[in-house]
C-alpha cells in the first residue's frame, strides 16, 4: 500500500501502483480530486505522450503547484498501462507512505 499525504490530507491511495522511473502511477480511483485542480502546465515524455498537470488545493489555497501529473493519452504500448494514472513529485511538504517493506524516500512526521 502506498499512501500520499499533504497537510494531513490523504491525496491517493493504493495497493495497486504501477511504478515508472521511480515513480508510483495511482489507479484513477484511489485519487481524492477534491484535493487536486487542473493546472495549466504541460510537458512532454518521448515515449508516454504529453502530461497534464494537478496543483494541490487544500481548505482553499493552492499549496503545492504541479504537485502530480498524469498522461491522458499516452503514445506507444509500453505507457498504455499507466494511461490517466497519477504520479505525485516527492517534495518535502509531501509524504509517501509505504507499507508492505517499501522505503519510504522523507522522514515520516513526528
Amino acid at each position: 500500500m502506498v499512501r500520499v499525504q499533504l497537510s494531513g490530507r490523504t491525496l491517493a491511495e493504493s495497493k495497486d501502483t504501477i511504478i515508472i522511473d521511480g515513480n508510483h502511477y495511482f489507479p484513477p480511483a484511489s485519487i481524492d480530486k477534491s484535493l487536486l485542480i487542473s493546472s495549466d502546465t504541460s510537458s512532454v515524455c518521448p515515449w508516454k505522450g504529453t502530461a497534464s498537470y494537478y496543483n494541490a488545493q487544500i481548505d482553499g489555497k493552492t499549496n503545492i503547484k504541479d504537485v502530480a501529473w498524469y498522461y491522458p493519452h499516452t503514445i506507444t504500448d509500453k505507457a498504455k498501462p499507466i494511461e490517466n494514472y497519477v504520479a505525485f513529485y516527492k517534495v518535502e511538504s509531501i509524504f509517501f507512505l509505504y507499507c508492505d517493506g517499501l522505503t519510504n524516500p522523507f522522514p515520516l512526521p513526528e
